[in-house]
């Protein structure tokens, strides 16, 4: 064990542990996790060869292996609890992808939602036997997140009682989904409707691709993959063409919308509800997010104890670079952040539960603002964690840039998040949306519901009148400036759409003259609710050590939020010019206060080696030792020679 690392965690002012309990849910659930963790990591069949080593195909085979390996292994240890699996499959996997996620992630949890009881009866126990491999093909070569643009076919015939699904141009070919390219046989294929005559949108249809015992592709279908990509390199996203595929009447997924033998459309008691497998995985995006960033700063702030260099002093030995303000001021926000998103995803995965359970009782009232949550949260926490993963590589220098330190990994599989289900900016639009109808509502005298209620609690007076003075030390002051910043920014892009209206602009136009202004309204609602879910945590922490040191982060989650918006807090009103010196001073005491637990605080997160594939980021703190063993394992070096000497290097001297 590295002196440095070993000093860092005696240093530590709270108990690990119990921390631990907090992030995991419970004492139970800590003890759990590691028993599942033990099974991986104890399990021969999960050695591999570094990834960073292999060809694309080569990193492919192995993920196909090594998920035929979990499905197999969760049965035989009979593990079927969703975070238990979820446990088993991130340790198994490390920092690569699963071959078969979207069939977990996204075809049997559709299934699960859209499928009458009839068809739940055929398809969910094939799909569970995996007789039926899944994807879920929405994102098309000219369409993404624009539902509505989405140009696939699905066209009723009646005389067969059949579905003809097309795709009529090379735009409408299904584009990105993964599974698709080599490993499915079939995919929830999203396409418009027609039947009579009519257009009805977009709906999902089971579309068999590949013979199932062949796995051949099936008549008019041409399939494949689509190439390397950024990151993903195990996952075969893929191309689906369609022409003149008929599928059964049956195959539209009717839970809640159906089509009659005779053609007749019986519409949803909602819209929204054939996109609930993208409201689940944004929801489940923001816990990706905390993740990515616990990864992050647990390998920079470890190695920062561990690196010496520079001077602080002339004449004194190389300090621990984590003792450079600098360092700090790049690292705790990060880690600060990690916290923050970690209960956010907590709160999501709950909402997420509670909501599909009133839906599933027949009450939808809660989906609109799930909905608009879930989007918002999806994309503020994804653009935030994609530029922290960077910062936290380049707190690492040199190192940082290796992947044997795993940060270029984490950014390159992490980064793709910020556009699939849902580019950021359109997910923020689709949010301002929720937020300028419900300041409408507010402003009609109508009482607003859960995180948009303050909208009501601050109409019709002016969002800046009254304000109370900022304690910067006080969390809960902190909150509510948060909740008056987003009540401004909703009311200057409600203004804005109305000033655009008045010069006679046509509300389409209004909107796109006011973007700015709503991604802005739904940023700082966004922000808001996750400074207020930090404060609400808090309030459920019983130990006084670890509620001190939480405490701590949240204020500079908080604080450095405000520096980071500053001209929003002060064109506000919220915040006067000294208050803002003050904010600044009051970081640096903060970074002083959390330096004795940094590492105790990474630790907390309880990520296993194996899990992190990170040398800087190694428990023990033996950097250098690894690295250059890491170094020695380069295929390059398996000879001393390489043959391009002797093909190419030797041969051009006797030419010159």
């Amino acid at each position: 064990m590295n002196p440095d690392i070993v000093k860092e965690r005696q240093n530590a002012t709270f108990n690990v542990e119990k921390l631990t309990n907090i992030l995991d849910g419970s004492t139970e659930k800590t003890r759990r996790r590691r028993e599942i963790e033990s099974m991986v990591l104890n399990d021969p069949d999960f050695q591999e060869q570094d990834p960073n080593f292999l060809s694309r195909s080569e990193r492919y085979d192995q993920a196909v292996r090594k998920s035929a390996q979990m499905i197999l292994k969760l049965r035989e240890f009979g593990i079927s609890d969703p975070d238990e699996i979820y446990y088993y499959k991130n340790l198994a996997m490390a920092n690569q992808h699963e071959a078969l996620g979207l069939h977990f992630v996204m075809f049997l949890p559709t299934l699960y939602s859209q499928c009458d009881p009839q068809q739940s009866r055929k398809w969910i126990p094939l799909a569970q036997s995996f007789q039926v491999l899944g994807t879920y093909a929405q994102t098309e070569m000219g369409h993404g997140t624009h539902l509505r643009g989405l140009e696939t076919t699905a066209t009723f015939d009646p005389a067969t009682q059949e579905f003809v699904l097309n795709s009529p141009t090379i735009s409408s070919i299904k584009w990105w989904p993964g599974g698709l390219g080599k490993t499915s046989n079939h995919a929830i294929v999203l396409a418009q409707l027609h039947t009579q005559g009519n257009c009805h949108g977009l709906h999902a249809f089971i579309v068999p691709i590949r013979d199932m015992d062949t796995h051949v592709p099936l008549p008019g279908i041409v399939v494949g993959d689509i190439g390397p990509k950024f990151g993903f390199s195990e996952v075969d996203n893929g191309f689906l063409k369609l022409e003149n595929v008929r599928i059964p009447l049956d195959n539209m997924l009717m839970k809640y919308a159906k089509v009659e033998p005779d053609g007749t459309y019986v519409k949803p008691p909602s819209a929204k509800l054939t996109y609930g497998t993208m409201v689940f995985i944004r929801s489940m995006i923001v816990g990706q997010s905390a993740l990515a960033l616990a990864k992050s700063c647990t390998i920079a702030i470890r190695y920062s104890a561990v690196r010496h260099q520079s001077e602080l002093k002339p004449g004194e030995p190389e300090p621990q670079i984590l003792n450079f303000q600098t360092q700090q001021h790049k690292l705790f926000p990060v880690l600060a952040t990690a916290y923050a998103f970690t209960f956010v995803g907590q709160y999501m995965k709950q909402t997420y539960n509670r909501i599909s359970g009133d839906i599933h009782a027949g009450d939808y009232s809660g989906l609109p603002e799930l909905h608009a949550l879930s989007a918002g949260l999806k994309a503020f926490t994804t653009w935030a964690a994609n530029g922290a993963i960077e910062v936290c590589r380049m707190s690492c220098g040199g190192h940082g840039y290796s992947r044997s330190s795993a940060l270029p990994d984490i950014y390159v599989e992490f980064t793709p998040t910020c556009t699939y289900e849902g580019e950021n900016t359109v997910m923020m639009l689709q949010t301002a949306r929720y937020l300028l109808k419900s300041y409408s509502q507010a402003r009609g005298g109508q009482q607003l519901q859960g995180s948009v209620s303050y909208l009501s609690r601050l109409q019709p007076q002016p969002v800046s009148a009254g304000v109370p003075p900022l304690n910067i030390q006080d969390l809960a002051s902190l909150v509510q400036v948060y909740q008056l910043r987003a009540a401004n920014l909703v009311e200057l892009a409600a203004t804005s759409i109305q000033q655009e209206l008045q010069l006679r602009r046509s509300q389409e136009d209004a909107w796109n003259s006011s973007a700015i202004d709503l991604v802005r309204a739904s940023d700082a609602h966004c922000h808001y609710v996750v400074v207020k879910l930090f404060a609400d945590k808090l309030r459920q922490v019983e130990d006084p050590a670890v509620t001190s040191v939480l405490s701590t982060l949240a204020l500079l989650y908080s604080l450095h939020g405000i520096a980071s918006n500053s001209g929003d807090f002060l064109k506000a009103g919220l915040l006067s010019v000294p208050q803002a010196l003050q904010v600044s001073a009051h970081i640096k005491e903060l970074l002083i206060q959390l330096r004795p637990n940094a590492v105790a605080l990474v630790d907390a997160f309880d990520l296993n080696d194996k899990r992190l594939n990170s040398v800087l980021g190694r428990y023990d703190g033996n950097v250098y030792e690894h690295l250059f063993e890491w170094a020695r394992h380069s295929p390059l070096n398996a000879s001393e020679v390489h043959e391009s000497f002797h093909k190419y290097l030797k041969p051009l001297r006797s030419k010159l």
